[in-house]
């Protein structure tokens, strides 16, 4: 008896081979009796085998008693759909090794790949069609593809398809399938539309839950460093070289922002390799080849170009742009830790969206250690260890290593030659980023007006008239000052120009990080003020000098209420 006992007898051996000695939760749960025919709606993490576990799931209903397919195939058996040209070609390479026993011919139909060669491939006798569904689709209507002898479907991060719009294909393409055949769905979540496609195209399926939606990974750490604003870039390359990865991957929300820090990266003497929509297949194909095979270690991607994709060295990902949701956090982060090895997820926060980040862990169910960004001192710290620790030291030596050795320590003393293996190790990595001091993450209680005392005021060129509100002013404030809300005392929006306080032991450091960097905003300056600025009435204009008319606030001196293009208009009289 063995781990696998319910598999089909002729994939014994490529598990053996692949040293798959006890099935994972998602494998176990499709390979009960109970199921062995039935359709199946399964949730399952990213990275607990689901791949081999759909494989496994329907050999049986490929194969029946046999061990081995006919020689030739005029339609396929078997259909996968993916939702990108990464993942069903990893698919197909899974499924290449797991049926290479049998005989069966597999065959891939993805965007951006020779569309002739696929058809001639088809038409040639495959027995397992992997693909993404724009793709078959097209394959379907133009008759190179028939599902006419299909048994199984399988749709392989359905929630994914969906998302991306693959809805009305993948409805073209199960309409396309013979109505008896077992349809197997794997989906991280099970959501509304997912559930009504199941009762759609599914017979009485037996739902699987292996993990519970939104579970986080067990084997993956998650840490939060906490950064200026501006200071993303340098906490990246810090975060890079601390943890030293075989492979890391660093995810952005844009292809634009992938362009950016995947040259910055490149700049600063990263081994890099960027991944985007913009980017053929076979720029694609080379780029994840030279992660794997290791001339390149780091990967900047976008979420839809590293969807399913594994890599076996990957031990670091880090979130360069927060996420927009929990299951976009899980999903990144699940592309490390992978079939029990251990991995970390770093997030890179802004502080001035610390809270944001705060709501994010406590929704996908995750407890992150709120950390400094590794500085200068603890990378070279982390560097000491390593070395002391390297394998290479201890590693038995070659006659003509040993002999060389010899000849080098005649000629020069010990600490030179140490010294020198130092220097050649240092030269060969990047260095360390200076990092600007922010906030500790944790919440501080707001200062009191008596801790105010010798604060320093600023003036922004900003007032009612161009809409500005305390609401507005506040961010800007401490992201163009690398302060937290706690430093900024009181706010005076003016028709022309808004004031604002700045606690004594902030304001050189504010005024330093403005000089420098600016607001980010066009148009809107900060300059700071000579003395205190004129006391305020309750309304925060300017009290009128003696002698003078009280200042009489105008249109532009109205409270605002929005951008005037969103103010609601008042309703002419009829």
């Amino acid at each position: 008896m063995t781990a696998f006992e319910n598999a089909h007898p002729a994939l014994a051996g490529a598990l053996a081979a692949q040293g798959y000695d006890v099935p994972t939760p998602v494998q176990a749960a499709v390979l009960a009796p109970e199921v062995a025919a039935a359709d199946l709606l399964v949730s399952a993490q990213t990275g607990s085998g689901k791949t081999v576990a759909f494989g496994l799931a329907i050999a049986p209903t490929l194969l029946d008693s046999a061990d081995r397919f006919a020689e030739r195939s005029a339609e396929p058996l078997a259909l996968v759909v993916a939702p990108t040209r990464e993942l069903a070609l990893q698919v197909r390479r899974e499924l290449d090794w797991l049926y290479a026993a049998t005989g069966a011919r597999t065959a891939s139909c993805v965007g951006g790949m020779d569309m002739r060669r696929e058809r001639d491939a088809l038409s040639a006798g495959a027995h397992l069609v992997v693909g993404t569904p724009g793709r078959l689709r097209d394959h379907i209507e133009r008759g190179s593809l028939d599902l006419s002898r299909i048994r199984a479907v399988v749709l392989d991060e359905a929630d994914e398809m969906l998302d991306l719009g693959f809805r009305e294909d993948l409805e073209y393409i199960l309409d396309a399938a013979p109505a008896e055949r077992r349809t197997l769905m794997f989906s991280a979540t099970v959501s509304t539309p997912i559930a009504q496609m199941a009762r759609r195209y599914q017979r009485n399926a037996v739902r699987l839950a292996t993990a519970g939606e939104r579970t986080p990974h067990h084997d993956i750490e998650y840490r939060a460093h906490l950064v200026a604003p501006n200071d993303r870039d340098n906490a990246i390359v810090n975060t890079l070289l601390f943890h030293d990865a075989r492979s890391a991957m660093v995810f952005c929300g844009t292809r634009i922002a992938v362009q950016h820090l995947s040259s910055r990266l490149a700049n600063r003497g990263f081994s890099v390799v960027a991944l985007s929509g913009e980017l053929s297949q076979n720029e694609r194909t080379h780029a994840l080849q030279a992660i794997r095979d290791g001339r390149a270690r780091v990967c900047v991607a976008t979420d839809v170009a590293a969807r399913g994709i594994d890599l076996p060295t990957l031990d670091l990902v880090v979130h360069a742009d927060i996420p927009n949701n929990p299951d976009t956090l899980l999903h990144r982060s699940g592309r490390t830790g992978r079939a029990g090895r251990k991995g970390v997820s770093v997030l890179v926060v802004p502080h001035t969206r610390r809270h944001h980040v705060q709501r994010l862990l406590k929704d996908a169910n995750l407890r992150a250690a709120w950390t400094p960004t590794p500085s200068a001192t603890d990378i070279a710290g982390r560097d000491r260890e390593r070395m002391l620790g390297d394998p290479a030291l201890t590693a038995e030596l070659a006659p003509e290593e040993l002999t060389f050795a010899q000849e080098l320590l005649a000629a020069h003393p010990a600490e030179r030659i140490a010294a020198a293996y130092l220097r050649l190790h240092q030269a060969s990595r990047p260095a360390p980023e200076e990092l600007l001091d922010v906030a500790p993450a944790r919440e501080e209680p707001r200062k009191t007006r008596e801790e105010f005392t010798g604060s320093v005021w600023f003036r922004v060129s900003a007032g009612r008239k161009h809409q500005a509100e305390a609401r507005w002013l506040l961010p800007l404030v401490c992201r163009a000052g690398h302060i937290t809300k706690n430093e900024v005392g009181a706010i005076r929006i003016l028709p022309n120009e808004s004031q604002v306080e700045i606690a004594a032991g902030a304001a050189e450091r504010f005024a330093t990080a403005v000089a420098e960097a600016g607001t980010g905003e066009d148009g809107v300056t900060i300059t700071r003020l000579v003395g205190p600025p004129a006391p305020a009435d309750a309304d925060n204009r300017p009290r009128a000098p003696a002698g003078k008319k009280p200042w009489k606030a105008g249109a532009a001196g109205r409270k605002s209420a929005g951008p005037r293009s969103e103010r609601p208009r008042r309703p002419r009289s009829e």
